[in-house]
């Protein structure tokens, strides 16, 4: 299995058969041994001072803390249950937490540079159940509020009893080479726009599209560019909020550039020599991603060859 992106190799067993039991469940919120990762505006908490990582608490700093909110379950590492926590909102309790108190909130970007890589898959599960809970408080058949089932796999709603679960949204992300080019681009929305950085072409995967007519459709719509083989790469989790990256590399079936000014603000052919450069951190004129994104591994491979 291929665990090298960060926000990858998760060590959670997220313990399906458990979440079963809501008592289960709500007994080892309340078990003095289970963890907790306290979460403040989708910020995650780490320690500060020696070596940096994840902030766990137990339930007695919860109840120290007056924290109210829901724990939402990760699943069981090494034996111990684990929680994630939203205190979004309880600013007593963040103040007392990041406070002369050993702790800190950090980005779930940001944290990636401090934590370790089995953690950063941690974070990406935490940020994104987090987020879908904040933004799924009422159905959206009936209106109704709805309630935490499943230790957070579900939101069940209080009116019409239907199930809500998490979705993941699917992204292609694609490396289109024609020999010793390849094509990359920059969209007129994000961080990139104002930037000299370009990188790999990407969409949302259509309802009823295969991953290859994704990529077909992506690069014609963004660079009016033809592609023939689609090679599966690799895949990454994306919890800004909730995609997954699936990461190809595709051959050039043509090569006159008629991008989409809508929506990309340039696409361009680049030489491997000029990539490269800008790999190796030597090119004024072509930035690429940073290795947190999986759009640098798949330049990087097309470099290798890969």
């Amino acid at each position: 299995m291929n665990f090298s992106h960060i926000y990858s190799g998760n060590p959670v067993d997220r313990g399906e058969k458990e979440r079963r039991d809501d008592q289960w469940i709500a007994d080892k919120a309340k078990d003095p041994t289970s963890r907790f990762l306290p979460l403040h505006d989708l910020n995650v908490m780490v320690t500060e001072g020696g070596e940096d990582g994840l902030g766990w608490i137990n339930v007695a700093d919860l109840e120290r803390l007056s924290v109210d909110a829901t724990p939402i379950y990760l699943g069981m590492l090494d034996g111990t249950t684990h929680f994630v926590v939203d205190i979004s909102g309880q600013e007593k309790a963040v103040a007392e937490l990041s406070e002369g108190n050993g702790y800190r909130f950090v980005d779930a970007r940001s944290v990636t540079d401090i934590i370790s890589r089995p953690d950063s898959g941690i974070v990406a599960q935490a940020r994104a159940q987090v987020n879908w809970h904040n933004r799924n408080g009422f159905c959206a058949i009936c209106g109704g509020e709805t309630f935490v089932k499943r230790g957070g796999q579900v939101r069940k709603c209080s009116k019409c009893d239907i199930e809500n679960y998490p979705r993941t949204d699917p992204v292609i992300i694609t490396v289109v080479s024609d020999g010793d080019r390849c094509l990359l681009g920059q969209s007129r929305r994000g961080r990139l726009s104002r930037t000299n950085t370009y990188s790999a072409l990407a969409g949302f995967v259509d309802q009823g599209e295969s991953i290859e007519e994704a990529v077909a459709r992506e690069v014609m719509e963004e660079a009016g560019i033809q592609v023939g083989e689609v090679r599966y790469h690799s895949s990454q989790p994306w919890p800004f909020p909730s995609s997954l990256m699936i990461g190809c590399h595709a051959d050039a079936a043509t090569t006159e550039i008629n991008f989409d000014a809508d929506e990309m603000n340039d696409v361009k052919w680049f030489t491997r020599d000029e990539v490269v450069l800008a790999l190796e951190g030597k090119s004024d004129t072509l930035a690429l991603p940073q290795p947190i994104a999986i759009a640098h591994h798949l330049i990087r491979a097309w470099i290798n060859g890969g």
